[in-house]
């Protein structure tokens, strides 16, 4: 499948000449590893892009609805839905879009890594850009959806509170799936869409949320990246051997994480705290792209039940096993049911306006051992 960009806008450079990847590079191989997709005609695909954009406008006033939250300053102005731009594009352009975000969310790892007056040997940047592009490619595949806070791809969105992002779906994986679980289309596009539409409204709400996350992400690589390089040898050493025998672990089907072993106490604290507001992110966009039943979306129970059936790998190949676990995507669709219940908790004590408190402020958001124990949250936060 060939699928342009629909809003005529064209790739920028997310490239620095000092940076630990050459993101420029790393854009450009995804872009070329990345699979096209299923065969579609030109018809087909014409249909695809106006019912994701149809199905993107829809979601919005049913997420409104059914979470209860309104974005800061009352809904945007953003063309087609009130919560941000939507973009329709294949698997190439997500994989290099997405160079643009962990480019810039990777700001100052590099003085980390090499110290102030050091600088990046362009065999090792172009080593992550190779590593970094192949695994963007891989995940081309598999993504649905994404919603990007941060304008042009990578920046913060417009520097103002409560301003747009960007929704982007990657229509050949939509159809891919569609047709793979024998779903209606328009039910199916819909679905996906309230999902993401949902995240968009997370960033409305909270428009303090997107600099949060950004910021909290890039201390913690910062801050691993200045350990790394003050690393001893045989440190490093220890390190290495822990990741290989991940691997292992991956390739046998057993226990284990790259985490394990590669952090101090403290780091593992700040990242479990980082990894429970995206639980909470997922999850909440979980429980609401199915809260708004079947009158709605008509085939959503059998949606949800096929879905969860592929999620859990049925029929799926031992490489593609091996595969999610050394790209962390089980850890992913953990983080989707660890978040859905602590939501589901959360409002089964206090209700859905209860719930909302958490988009107050970063105060209000849930720890890592809170997201395990949601009375813990309920009381920390009402009392």
């Amino acid at each position: 499948m060939t699928l342009v960009e629909q809003d005529g806008r064209s790739d920028g450079d997310p490239s620095r000449g000092d940076a630990i990847v050459d993101w420029s590079a790393a854009a450009q191989i995804a872009g070329r590893l990345a699979r096209p997709g299923p065969q579609a005609s030109r018809d087909e695909l014409a249909d695809l892009v106006e019912g994701l954009r149809t199905a993107a406008e829809a979601a919005v006033p049913h997420v409104l609805d059914v979470t209860r939250m309104t974005p800061a300053g009352g809904p945007s102005n953003g063309p087609t839905t009130g919560l941000g731009t939507v973009y329709v594009v294949d698997r190439a352009r997500w994989a290099r879009a997405n160079t643009e975000i962990m480019a810039s969310l990777t700001d100052g790892v590099t003085d980390a890594l090499v110290g102030e007056q050091g600088r990046v040997p362009q065999a090792t940047a172009l080593v992550g850009a190779a590593q970094v592009g192949s695994v963007l490619a891989v995940l081309s595949s598999r993504v649905l959806g994404q919603f990007d806070p941060y304008s042009g791809l990578g920046a913060p969105s417009g520097g103002s509170p409560g301003s747009p992002g960007r929704l982007v779906l990657v229509a050949p994986n939509v159809l891919q799936v569609e047709r793979a679980l024998d779903l209606r289309p328009a039910d199916f596009r819909l679905w996906v869409c309230l999902h993401e539409q949902t995240h968009a409204l997370q960033f409305a709400a909270a428009p303090w949320l997107a600099d949060h996350l950004r910021g909290r992400a890039s201390a913690l690589l910062t801050e691993l990246s200045a350990s790394s390089r003050r690393l001893a040898e045989a440190r490093l050493r220890e390190k290495l051997a822990t990741v290989g025998r991940a691997v292992l672990h991956a390739v046998r089907g057993e226990d284990g994480t790259f985490v394990d072993g590669l952090l101090t106490p403290e780091e593992q604290d700040r990242l479990a705290d980082v990894t429970a507001v995206m639980a909470l992110l997922e999850g909440h966009a979980d429980v609401a792209m199915d809260a708004v039943g079947p009158r709605t979306v008509r085939t959503v129970r059998s949606i949800r039940r096929k879905f969860e059936a592929r999620r859990d790998g049925e029929g799926r190949s031992g490489f593609d096993v091996v595969l999610r676990r050394v790209l962390g995507m089980d850890a992913k669709i953990a983080q989707y049911r660890d978040g859905a219940a602590f939501v589901r908790a959360v409002e089964k004590e206090v209700g859905r306006d209860g719930f909302n408190a958490v988009w107050a402020s970063p105060e209000n958001l849930p720890t890592a051992r809170e997201i395990a124990d949601a009375r813990a949250w309920v009381r920390r936060v009402h009392g």
